[in-house]
């Protein structure tokens, strides 16, 4: 038997790192899960390699940052498994460690557009769902250590802080009506998010990478799918408006 038999799933930012990761061992674990990102032909890939697994795994291409996207990957969720029990909402992207003086319109723009703005648009059409079910429901909000310590840039930082405010907000207002919401906070994670990021700035970073002094190993996506897990399985029944910083440690100093 797995954690997750019987549940049904949406996962976002599936493509790579954390969301495919999670996607992964949720199919694992039993769940019958839609993975949202991008990149359809990620996705493709990822419900083939996971076709032998006990779960199942579908697949919904969209931006986040488009309402349209939340919207039509619960309808999915709904049409093809006739309901929804937890939501991971992932989809991320950093910014380029600058400071608020030096910070452009566009960065700004695209960070809230996607880590803030198309997270709640998520949790807008999830708790819907939920609430419409009437049997209450999981959300797991992929944060940041970044919402409480300054380990990027002004816009990125402020966006997950954003994502922590609404996570304890949702949690508050559904608690009566069974809908959980945490947020898990990673540190450094192994993922291909340096690889497409702009260029760092350098005043930006060279206050930012103060920190690393304090980081240990980085975190493979596998490490958060696990933690993930927990908030998402009801072995964390009773948890509800928590951050869990998952960063080994890092934000102890």
């Amino acid at each position: 038997m797995g954690r997750l038999d019987g549940k049904v799933c949406i996962v976002t930012g599936a493509s790579a790192g954390i969301g495919r990761a999670t996607a992964e061992l949720f199919c694992r674990e039993g769940a019958k899960v839609v993975a949202v990102a991008r990149r359809e032909d990620r996705l493709r890939d990822l419900a083939e390699e996971c076709s032998e697994l006990p779960g199942e795994i579908i697949w919904h291409a969209g931006d986040v940052g488009d309402p349209a996207t939340a919207v039509n990957m619960v309808k999915k969720a709904v049409e093809t498994f006739g309901k929804l029990d937890i939501a991971v909402n992932d989809a991320g992207i950093m910014d380029d460690n600058t400071a608020i003086a030096d910070m452009s319109d566009t960065m700004l723009m695209e960070t809230f557009r996607i880590n803030t703005f198309g997270l709640m648009y998520g949790m807008r059409e999830e708790c819907r769902q939920y609430l419409a079910q009437g049997n209450g429901g999981v959300i797991v909000n992929i944060c940041s250590v970044g919402a409480t310590h300054q380990t990027s840039g002004a816009a990125y930082c402020a966006s997950k802080g954003a994502v922590l405010a609404a996570t304890k907000n949702t949690a508050f207002m559904y608690m009566e009506e069974g809908i959980r919401c945490n947020a898990l906070s990673p540190g450094g994670v192994v993922t291909d998010i340096p690889l497409v990021m702009p260029p760092s700035d350098e005043f930006g970073f060279g206050r930012t990478s103060m920190l690393l002094n304090f980081s240990g190993e980085l975190a493979m996506p596998e490490d958060l799918a696990d933690a993930i897990l927990f908030l998402a399985s009801d072995q964390s029944r009773y948890v509800n408006g928590e951050e869990l910083k998952c960063d080994g440690g890092w934000t102890c100093f």
